[in-house]
C-alpha cells in the first residue's frame, strides 16, 4: 500500500530516518547537546579565569588603614567638601628604601620622605583634571602627628616633606588640608619600584631632552632629542636634579609634570584602555604599586573613580606648581606667593576652572632672582598659571 508506506517511511511514528536514534537527527541533537555543554564549560572557565584575575588585581592594593584611623581622629578639624562630585586625590611618591628592589636606591634608614606630592583635582563634570605639585622644600605649618612608633610629634613650622617623614600619609594629608583648606578625598602612595613597573607596563614613555644627560648617580647617559625611557631610566630622569636644567627642584617638578603628561598620553593613545592584553599588565603594575585609603583599595573603588576620566581631553589634563618664591630666611627653601596661591586654592575648592600656560611663555619668566609661578597678566575668564598639559609635545 503506497499511502501507508509513505506515512511510515517519512512522517509517521515508525522508526523512519527522521526519528531514528541512530540517524542523522540523533547525531545532530547529540552534537547540539555537546556544543551547549562545551559552551557552558567555556563560559564557566572564562568566568573562573576572570574571577581569578579580578581577585589577583583586587588583592594587589594595600589599604592604608592606619592613615584612615588617624584622619578619623581629627575629622572635626578637617575641611568640608564644597562641591558634590568633585574629587581631590593626594598622590605621594615615597622615597622609601625598604624592600629588595627599593633598597638599590640607598640605605634603608627606617624612615621615608615624600619625594613628590601632587594634589589632583577632578572636576565634578569630569571634563578636566588639574594636578598641582607641592614642593618638598615649601615652608609650612605641620600639625602634631602620630609617629610610626606610636608617639606624637609637636606642631612645627618646617619643610613640607617633614610631614611624611614624621607621620606618613595621614600627616601629609592634614598638612595639605591646613595649607589649602581643600578636603582631600582620597590618597595614593607609590614607591620607586612601583613607578618603574608602571612605566615598563606601557612599554616605556617618550620624553624630550634639550641637551644630553650624563648622570652617574642616576646611572643615565641619554642623547639630546626624543628618547624613549624604560622604567629604570624614567625613575632616574624624574629624580635627577644636578645633571639636568638649572639643578633646582623647580626644574625637576616641571620635568616630572611633563613626564606624567607623556605617560597619560601614552596610555590613552596606545589603545591600552580598550585592549585587555595591554591593559592587564598596566593594571597589575598599577595596583601592585599602590597603597591607598580603604575606599580605593579595591578594583571597584578605583573603577568608580577613573571611569569618568576616559573622556577628558588631554589638553584638559593640566599640570602646575603652587605659586611660590624663595623663602627670605633661606634661599634653598620656598614659601607661598600670596594672594596668588589662595586664588588657586579657592578655585579648586569651588571647582572653578583654572588655565595653564606653557612655562616657556613670557608670562612665566623669572625676575629679581625669585621664582614666580603665579598667574600671568594675560586676560582670561579663569586665572592662568604656569604649567603644561598632557597634550603638549615634549619637543615642541
Amino acid at each position: 500500500m503506497r499511502g501507508g508506506s509513505e506515512v511510515s517511511g517519512t512522517g509517521g511514528v515508525g522508526p523512519g530516518r527522521g526519528a531514528s536514534p541512530t540517524g542523522a537527527g540523533g547525531v545532530r541533537r547529540r552534537w547540539l547537546r555537546y556544543l551547549a555543554v562545551g559552551v557552558g564549560l567555556g563560559l564557566l572557565a572564562a568566568a573562573a579565569g576572570g574571577w581569578v584575575v579580578y581577585e589577583k588585581l583586587d588583592g594587589n592594593i594595600t589599604a592604608d588603614e592606619a592613615a584612615a584611623a588617624e584622619l578619623a581622629r581629627y575629622e572635626k578639624e578637617r575641611p568640608t567638601a564644597l562641591v558634590k562630585g568633585a574629587r581631590n586625590i593626594l598622590l605621594i611618591g615615597s622615597d622609601s628604601r625598604s624592600g629588595e628592589e627599593n633598597g638599590k636606591y640607598g640605605r634603608d634608614s627606617g624612615t621615608e620622605r615624600s619625594d613628590t606630592v601632587i594634589l589632583l583635582h577632578l572636576a565634578a563634570n569630569r571634563r578636566s583634571a588639574t594636578a598641582v605639585s607641592v614642593p618638598r622644600d615649601l615652608m609650612v605649618d605641620v600639625p602634631g602627628c602620630r609617629r610610626r612608633d606610636g608617639s606624637r610629634s609637636e606642631p612645627v613650622f618646617a619643610m613640607f616633606n617633614y610631614a611624611f617623614q614624621t607621620g606618613g600619609s595621614a600627616c601629609t594629608i592634614r598638612t595639605v588640608e591646613k595649607l589649602t583648606d581643600i578636603r582631600v578625598d582620597h590618597h595614593m602612595v607609590v614607591d620607586f619600584n612601583g613607578f618603574k613597573d608602571m612605566v615598563d607596563a606601557v612599554d616605556g614613555v617618550e620624553v624630550c631632552l634639550k641637551e644630553p644627560m650624563d648622570d652617574r648617580a642616576a646611572k643615565l647617559r641619554l642623547p639630546e632629542g626624543r628618547v624613549k625611557l624604560d622604567g629604570e631610566q624614567a625613575l632616574g630622569y624624574v629624580r635627577a636634579r644636578k645633571s639636568l636644567g638649572d639643578g633646582s627642584d623647580t626644574e625637576r617638578m616641571e620635568r616630572q609634570q611633563r613626564f606624567l603628561g607623556a605617560l597619560v598620553s601614552k596610555v590613552r593613545g596606545n589603545d591600552v584602555l580598550l585592549n585587555p592584553v595591554k591593559l592587564y599588565p598596566v593594571l597589575d603594575a598599577a595596583t601592585s604599586a599602590l597603597t591607598t585609603d580603604p575606599a580605593l583599595a579595591n578594583l571597584r573603588g578605583l573603577y568608580d573613580l577613573v571611569r569618568g576620566l576616559r573622556d577628558i581631553p588631554t589638553e584638559r589634563v593640566q599640570f602646575l606648581t603652587v605659586p611660590r618664591e624663595s623663602y627670605p630666611y633661606n634661599p634653598n627653601r620656598d614659601q607661598l606667593v600670596e594672594p596668588e596661591a589662595e586664588k588657586l586654592f579657592g578655585r579648586l575648592r569651588r571647582d572653578a576652572p583654572v588655565e595653564v600656560a606653557d612655562n616657556s611663555g613670557s608670562q612665566s619668566g623669572k625676575s629679581g632672582g625669585k621664582r614666580n609661578d603665579g598667574p600671568s597678566s594675560t586676560p582670561s575668564p579663569a586665572p592662568t598659571f604656569r604649567g603644561n598639559t598632557a597634550a603638549d609635545d615634549p619637543c615642541g
